[in-house]
């Protein structure tokens, strides 16, 4: 039997698999999980978004092959990044984006160099799964290409986010 190639899946956003109000009352009520946490690209230079969850454990396609300092110089040249850690929760009429925060990325390519820091991405990603809107670091044309990007992949999701998010991504 030959190897079937399978056709390669296109990563959406993680969402919670259990109700965490489901009628159990028990341990881990209102616990966090990574479970419902999505990393999103922003590629400032060609202003697209895209998932790639290997951001989760720092194994991207993006950081794979970079040694990452967190000095600015090592990385001279290379070519910036958002990563955008999106946590997805659900309220009474659905799912929602309920935290959205923004660490920034620069990887050299040619001299296999990076910067991040990454106790910053750590941070990051935890205020997201504590439902913080943190976006104010990024440039206005990467907002528009956030802000797109979550409305395409999911308008009713969008709709139902909060207040907050929207005005942070608006951009005059």
């Amino acid at each position: 039997m030959a190897n079937e190639e399978k056709p390669k899946q296109k990563m959406g956003f993680t969402i919670i698999k259990d109700d965490p109000t489901d009628g159990h009352k028990g341990y881990g009520i209102g616990s966090l999980s990574l479970e419902n946490v999505s990393p999103v690209f922003i590629d400032i230079e060609e202003k697209r978004a895209f998932i790639d969850i290997g951001a989760m454990h720092a194994k991207s396609d993006i950081e794979r092959g970079i040694k990452f300092t967190m000095n600015r110089e090592d990385s001279e040249g290379g070519k910036p990044y958002w990563l955008v850690w999106v946590t997805i929760d659900f309220n009474e009429a659905g799912p929602y984006f309920a935290g959205v925060t923004a660490c920034e990325m620069v990887v050299n390519r040619e001299k296999r160099r990076g910067y991040k820091i990454l106790a910053d991405h750590v941070n990051r990603m935890d205020k997201s799964m504590k439902r913080r809107i943190l976006v104010d670091n990024m440039d206005d044309s990467s907002k528009e290409v956030l802000a797109e990007f979550l409305q395409s992949h999911n308008q009713e999701m969008w709709d139902r986010s909060s207040e907050q998010l929207k005005q942070e991504l608006a951009v005059e």
